[in-house]
């Protein structure tokens, strides 16, 4: 795994076998053998799996140095969701992913993100219409389900300029199936493909109408959708397939909920412990205010801090190197642990406490880039980050000053998987 390059390098430290074997018996989370790996030996160490040690990294300047400084080093070669989203920006390399990612990012900075403003709008209002109607009637509902509802629902807005309607909701469900079937699926691709078959031709059929809509109808009633955009890729970039398309689609489905609607799931359950919090956001300032909305992205930086989106980022030595004053070979595995980094005491004071002014009060979190980084950092760094940010920001200042839900109970844990999500159902009912 490791070897010297420079007078000046020295090996990685390994978590000793024991740690490990004890970890492995006694039925352990992996981000518990991670944080044993850093309590021991600090921000670059080593765990062995397998037949070769993985290096887990969480310091924030070496957290730099693999995903900003050094990503033609320190490579992503697959995705963890190759088999929902095929060859779609999120699992692309090389070449390929230069050219996706460059057809994608206008759409996500400065006036490709106005146009998404009213959709995202229009989507936060439909949500706070039904939360209405459950403060209305007292109605048990899911909070969890009601995020992932309003997300999905902005995305497809987004995609498509259609709401989302019952029917496609329920064949999109298939994708949260999917994602909480990844950990354990086949390691072969085809096997992997076999054992979620079901839900993959669901989620095909919905691509399918939806591409098809988008090339031969009209503009959806808010107008064309990023789904548009892609169809007419292909016009002039062969290698945009209806294939790829596909792949595209699913990409931003998955990439644009399963992780603002798991956030603001967070976020509730934050608040339910914390409820003085909710009240300073909104005395911070009047409805709409600036001072109102700062408040409430602190409220979201926060829980993205405690809960990034996610919660390891996977990558490939492709070559030697010295990270941060240790050597490491080619081929080796490297894991780069925003959930440490972000619970990390010498970069945040009381870090496991839920404190949002840390993102209103100057000084009160890390300058380092590498210290706080919940969509990544560096080329790789999520696309979507701003509208995920507008979107939850947007459905807050309208259900924040309404509602504030009552957990009938709440998961203990929460799991691991893509995401770091509550493990369980969040039923709650709404008081004003």
């Amino acid at each position: 795994m490791v070897v010297p390059q420079r007078e000046e390098s020295r090996d990685v430290p390994e978590l000793d076998a024991a740690a490990v074997e004890r970890w492995r018996t006694g039925g352990g989370l992996l981000i518990d053998l991670f944080a044993q790996a850093r309590e021991a030996h600090g921000p670059v160490a080593a765990v062995r799996l397998g037949d070769r040690p993985t290096v887990v990294v969480s310091g924030a300047e070496a957290v730099r140095q693999v995903l900003a400084v050094r990503p033609d080093v320190y490579v992503k070669r697959s995705h963890r969701a190759r088999v929902l989203v095929g060859d779609g920006v999120l699992s692309a390399t090389g070449e390929a992913w230069q050219r996706q990612r460059r057809m994608l990012q206008a759409q996500f900075t400065g006036r490709g993100m106005r146009r998404y403003e009213q959709r995202i709008a229009a989507a936060a209002r439909t949500t706070a219409a039904r939360w209405d109607a459950y403060a209305r009637t007292g109605e048990l509902f899911d909070l969890g389900e009601e995020m992932r509802r309003f997300a999905l629902d902005t995305v497809w807005r987004s995609l498509t300029g259609h709401a989302l309607d019952d029917a496609t909701d329920r064949e999109l469900a298939a994708v949260p199936q999917v994602v909480a079937a990844l950990p354990s699926l086949p390691a072969d691709g085809a096997s992997a493909q076999r054992a979620v078959a079901a839900e993959l031709a669901r989620i095909d059929a919905v691509a399918h109408r939806a591409v098809a809509a988008a090339r031969d109808g009209g503009p959806g009633p808010e107008g064309p959708g990023l789904l548009r955009v892609l169809v007419e890729a292909a016009d002039t970039h062969p290698e945009y397939t209806d294939r790829l398309i596909r792949d595209e689609l699913v990409t931003l489905l998955l990439a644009g909920h399963e992780t603002t609607a798991t956030t603001l799931t967070w976020l509730h359950l934050l608040l339910d412990r914390r409820p003085g919090e909710r009240a300073r956001a909104l005395a911070a300032g009047p409805e709409g205010s600036p001072e109102r909305q700062r408040a409430i992205a602190a409220l979201v930086h926060e829980t993205l801090r405690l809960y990034p989106s996610a919660w390891i980022l996977p990558r490939w030595a492709a070559a030697d190197d010295v990270l941060d004053g240790y050597a490491v070979a080619a081929g080796t595995d490297i894991v780069v642990c925003p959930y440490l980094t972000h619970r990390d005491p010498e970069l945040w004071d009381d870090p496991e406490e839920f404190a949002p002014s840390r993102f209103t009060v100057p000084g009160r979190r890390p300058a380092h880039p590498g210290g706080y980084f919940p969509f990544g950092v560096g080329p790789r760094a999520c696309l979507g980050a701003q509208f995920a940010l507008r979107e939850t920001v947007a459905l807050l200042e309208l259900l924040l000053p309404a509602h504030a839900p009552r957990f009938r109970s709440v998961p203990e844990r929460a799991a691991y998987g893509i995401t770091v999500r509550p493990d369980g159902p969040t039923p709650a009912v709404l008081a004003g």
